[in-house]
């Protein structure tokens, strides 16, 4: 695996290292001695799939807070996504910056989100998949997130002729206004 720093502090772009031949290739995905000796959480507690039937689905931002924040590593196993990592960490370099990276199983790409940062992505295509590798166990009253569109982040989503996004998440405050929760 390669680790490619992004522009958020702590989050990389995970690429596979393929070892091809006629019948196509195999590539380590996880290995917790090697995201240890790049430095990154390598604990696994829990793995999910998120199925989504249309385009333009969009899901997030998400994050659990203190003192059951998570790590995520999230990779699309079918379809294409654009995935986006949000650092909401006041302490960091990097607050308030956010790294967009589309994600599919053709450039076999994985997305490295450290705690402390929102998380969330929209489908390119329909019949997507995406999985999920978390370092800590769902908390339902842990959860926590912002708004997609909050102005304040101002993340370029891509064009969507229409966009599928769920209750929860069409409703999340603004950033500075959840603050102020």
């Amino acid at each position: 695996m390669r680790f490619v720093e992004t522009s958020v502090i702590g989050a990389y772009v995970v690429e596979l290292e393929p070892h091809e031949d006629e019948r196509g290739f195999f590539a380590r995905a996880w290995d917790p001695d090697e995201l240890r000796a790049a430095g990154l959480d390598p604990r696994l507690a829990q793995v999910s799939l998120s199925r989504n039937r249309r385009a333009g689905t969009l899901r997030g931002m998400h994050l659990q807070r203190a003192p059951h924040e998570e790590v995520k590593l999230v990779r699309c196993l079918r379809g294409a996504i654009f995935d986006v990592v949000l650092d909401l960490r006041v302490d960091s370099s990097t607050y308030l910056a956010w790294h967009g990276e589309r994600l599919d199983p053709e450039n076999g790409r994985a997305l490295y989100v450290p705690t402390g940062c929102a998380h969330g992505f929209q489908t390119l295509v329909a019949e997507t998949d995406v999985m999920y590798l978390i370092s800590h166990p769902y908390t339902p009253d842990a959860a926590h997130g912002v708004r997609w569109d909050d102005p304040l982040f101002g993340i370029e989503w891509p064009p969507a002729a229409e966009r599928t996004i769920g209750a929860r998440d069409r409703e999340w405050p603004d950033y500075l206004a959840g603050l102020r929760l």
